[in-house]
């Protein structure tokens, strides 16, 4: 069977919350309706926007999320999990059922003039992709941005979109103040592999462009490698460290494919439509990175794994970098700004 033109997940896996279930076997007749390639946008009005991140790992301590699901397709995100507990599916459903939150902006607002808060950087696209397709629109992420600047409060980006370029006017505002940096996501330099990975997300080209007019701005730009996949992708670590030096980057950082959840199913399904020649190898090497098994939860070693596989991509990394990016760097963002204006800023409401 052909892979679904324009979507990651070839199947829509068993949400564990419902009470009923029915389950078809997706035939080529019926993955040319139009049902399954279009995508429909529901607007939700959540009371809350600011997200607390309990794990470690990510290295960031809130965020913001102004889509639910995404239309990238990204095959192997962690995310797809989340759908369910709106009442869809991790697979099919979370790139064409899309829910929005309009009202994210005026959440934020009344979060930044709240007397307790202390400024810790924000950031956004930490479940969900802030620039997906219909961001293009709807301008959520740009109106968020421009509170924040607004406020002079720090915020990051991680995104895998070229849409990023659309608000260099409100970022440069805040590089200037040493209040925004990037993390964008790429994990191939081979366009035809990420057509079938991730379907509706930027090229190779239009990242790599985004990553160095960033950079040229001033962005403190992090290239997340992210996921890594033995088998797939392993092979293309040091050219990509390398490229990547050219580019501008300021750090690089790498995950290790997991398939938590419903992702297990679905990455399979796939992996052995698009990849039927050697679909069992790699998930065998995934299994090795996670002691026998696709996935794993164990805060520091869920994003690295462990054993031989893992130790040899941590090692690709490691030689790469220090070769190729022997100064990697951090960046601290700013919160005196915004809480030096705070009082003044709490009585303009």
């Amino acid at each position: 069977m052909a892979l679904l033109k324009g979507r990651g997940a070839q199947i829509n896996t068993e949400n564990p919350f419902a009470q009923h279930t029915r389950q078809k076997e997706l035939t080529q007749e019926d993955l040319e309706e139009k049902q399954y390639v279009r995508t429909e946008i529901t607007e939700v009005f959540p009371k809350t926007i600011v997200n607390k991140i309990a794990s470690p790992d990510v290295g960031m301590a809130y965020s913001i999320n102004p889509y639910q699901g995404c239309e990238h397709g990204c095959v192997y995100c962690y995310a797809r999990n989340s759908h369910t507990y709106w009442g869809y599916s991790a697979g099919l459903d979370f790139e064409r059922k899309i829910m929005v939150k309009k009202n994210a902006p005026d959440l934020l607002r009344k979060f930044l003039i709240a007397k307790n808060w202390n400024g810790t950087p924000i950031a956004m696209s930490g479940n969900t992709d802030c620039y997906q397709p219909i961001e293009k629109k709807l301008e959520i992420t740009r109106k968020l941005l421009q509170t924040f600047a607004d406020f002079e409060h720090p915020t990051a980006i991680i995104s895998k979109s070229n849409m990023v370029l659309r608000d260099m006017d409100i970022i440069q505002d805040l590089v200037s103040k040493r209040l925004f940096k990037a993390a964008i996501s790429l994990n191939t330099l081979d366009d035809r592999f990420r057509q079938k990975l991730e379907p509706r997300a930027a090229s190779v080209q239009q990242r790599i462009r985004t990553i160095k007019e960033l950079a040229a701005a001033g962005v403190h730009v992090r290239l997340m490698v992210a996921p890594v996949i033995p088998g797939l992708n392993s092979h293309e670590i040091v050219e990509m460290v390398k490229q990547a030096a050219d580019w501008g980057v300021s750090a690089i950082s790498y995950i290790v494919v997991r398939m938590n959840g419903d992702v297990s199913e679905i990455f399979s399904d796939w992996l052995d439509k698009a990849y039927p020649d050697r679909a069992a190898k790699v998930l065998n090497q995934v299994r090795s990175c996670h002691g026998g098994q696709l996935n794993d939860s164990r805060f520091g070693l869920r994003m690295r794994g462990e054993g031989q596989v893992a130790d040899i991509i941590n090692k690709q990394f490691k030689v790469a970098k220090s070769r190729y990016l022997p100064e990697e760097t951090n960046l601290d963002l700013d919160s005196t700004r915004y809480l030096n204006r705070k009082d003044p800023q709490l009585n303009l409401f």
